[in-house]
């Protein structure tokens, strides 16, 4: 089926999965995003394929994606943020040392940001999917 996508979620264990990134400031990394978009979700962390955490969830055109998430890849954390959601450009300014994607937020070291614009962000952008996509 073509719309069918790849990435889907598992039952694979998040916290052992995160327990095996290398290294330990990775790691460190990790699980504290990890923490702070499960506080603003309120939904457990899922795997999804073999490197996104994911919050929650919705009914997206090419299938069901995560409403929240993050992937910990070698050289950045990936955070998955819904793009155009109110203040945005504003926070973005105020984040620190970050890149951007369509819907990506790429962050080296969550010490080059500032951790509460962060959560902001993510809580705008959740707020954004909820009225989107009532669950």
């Amino acid at each position: 089926m073509a719309n069918t996508p790849k990435t889907l979620p598992t039952t694979a264990s998040v916290p052992d999965f995160l327990a095996a990134l290398e290294p330990a400031a990775r790691r460190a990394d990790a699980q504290a995003i990890a923490a702070l978009l499960q506080a603003i979700s309120g939904h457990p962390p899922v795997l999804w394929g073999s490197s996104i955490i994911g919050y929650g969830s919705y009914p997206g055109a090419t299938g069901t994606w995560p409403r929240l998430g993050f992937s910990p890849r070698k050289a950045n954390q990936v955070i998955y943020l819904m793009d155009g959601f109110t203040g945005q450009a504003d926070l973005l300014s105020a984040l620190g040392k970050a890149s951007t994607g369509v819907s990506c937020l790429y962050v080296k070291k969550l010490a080059d940001v500032d951790v509460d614009v962060l959560a902001e962000m993510a809580r705008r952008s959740w707020a954004m999917m909820a009225e989107r996509y009532p669950a």
